[in-house]
This record gives structure tokens, C-alpha cells and sequence, in this order.
């Protein structure tokens, strides 16, 4: 299990990584193949799926997943357990995928296609990492996975990274701080916002409520 350390200057709790990142984090300093190919393994998929739903394009995502774990191999040396390896490699896929969305706006503006065939449309058991208890892991219809993936298309992509990270991705609220680099008070209004703007865009278009965390539970 990760210990956690308390920081007095920032009043927050950082969770350092654990005795098995520790281990791979050093054999890929050593450049051991094997620990490249267990880096893969454990990462690939998540940092697919969330670039996927930051970006909206299977193209743009592949593309900055081979960013994403360019940077990893380049910068592991400089990786120094203040967080965890997750939230790390985490927090570079948001940083890629903000630079990549950047980059769209300003030089590959153009007509979104609209082939929404049933062929081409994303498998979400693929798409969504296999977690015991992802929210998006319950009995929810096809249909309703589409329609709350076109809503959290259309809500501020500020919002929507903080509800991907947490009802998705299944990350803590102070793993979520370390890896947009805001406040937790910040991480909590962008979360309570997001979910908002998400009942909003569903409002009308589904029978029934999902039962999915959109709706912050009194604990949180």
C-alpha cells in the first residue's frame, strides 16, 4: 500500500508512490526492458481511455498516448516520489492532451464528420479500464453510455477533466489536485460543476437518471 506524506506549506496530503513503483520505477532508470513492457501493460489502456474523453478523437488519443509515455521514458530520471507514479503519468496525459487540443483549435479546424454508424462506434468494455469499482462499471444500456458520452462533449473541457478523472477514472480528490495542479477546494467546485452541466445536457433525453456518481454523495 502507498504511504502518504502531510506538506506544511501546502496543508495538503501527497501519496508517494508505493514499494512496487518504487521497484519499476528504478529498473526503468536502469533501462530494463522488461520494466518498459510492465510500464505498458499497466498504463497503456487508462491513459488511452483518458485521453479519449478529454480529446473525442481515437486518433488524437493513440497519438498522445505515444506522447504521453515518450515523456515517461525521457523524464523518469527526474521522477522524484512526491506523488504517486500514477497520478504522474496521469497528470502528463492531461498536460498532452491540452497541448493537443490546443493545437487543433489553432491549425485543424474542420466539419466534424458525422458518420455515426453502429460499425464505427466505440466499444466502451475496451475503452474503459477494467475497475471493480468504476462508476462506469454498472448495468447502464448502450444507449445510455452514448448519451452521457455526447453530454460530456459539450460541457467546458475544465469541468469535464475533473468529472473524468473522478467518476472515471476513479481517482481521489487530492490525486485529482496533484494532477491538474489546483487546490483540493478547486478539484471539489469543478467536480460539483461538471456533474451540474452533465444533468443539464442529459435533462430531457433520458428516462432515468444513471446510477452513476454524478450526484456527489454526503460523505464527499
Amino acid at each position: 500500500m502507498p504511504n502518504s506524506i502531510f506538506d506544511l506549506n501546502t496543508g495538503k496530503t501527497a501519496e508517494t508512490v508505493d514499494l512496487e513503483d518504487l521497484r519499476l520505477v528504478d529498473s526503468l532508470r536502469d533501462g530494463s526492458e522488461s520494466a518498459y513492457e510492465e510500464l505498458i501493460r499497466r498504463f497503456q489502456q487508462p491513459v488511452y481511455a483518458l485521453a479519449l474523453r478529454l480529446l473525442d478523437d481515437q486518433g488524437e488519443a493513440c497519438d498522445v498516448v505515444q506522447e504521453v509515455f515518450l515523456k515517461v521514458f525521457r523524464n523518469v530520471g527526474s521522477f522524484r516520489n512526491q506523488s504517486s507514479l500514477k497520478t504522474w503519468i496521469y497528470r502528463i496525459t492531461v498536460n498532452e492532451a491540452h497541448n493537443a487540443r490546443r493545437w487543433f483549435f489553432r491549425h485543424r479546424r474542420r466539419e466534424v464528420e458525422l458518420d455515426n454508424s453502429v460499425e464505427d462506434a466505440r466499444d466502451w468494455k475496451e475503452i474503459i479500464p477494467d475497475r471493480s469499482r468504476s462508476p462506469y462499471d454498472v448495468a447502464l444500456d448502450r444507449e445510455q453510455h452514448v448519451m452521457i458520452e455526447a453530454a460530456l462533449e459539450r460541457i467546458n473541457p475544465i469541468f469535464r477533466e475533473a468529472v473524468v478523472l473522478r467518476d472515471i477514472m476513479d481517482l481521489s480528490y487530492e490525486e485529482i489536485a496533484e494532477v491538474i495542479g489546483v487546490s483540493l477546494g478547486t478539484v471539489k467546485s469543478r467536480i460539483l460543476r461538471g456533474r451540474e452541466a452533465l444533468r443539464e445536457k442529459l435533462a430531457g433525453n433520458m428516462k432515468a437518471e444513471p446510477t452513476l456518481r454524478l450526484v456527489p454523495k454526503a460523505a464527499e
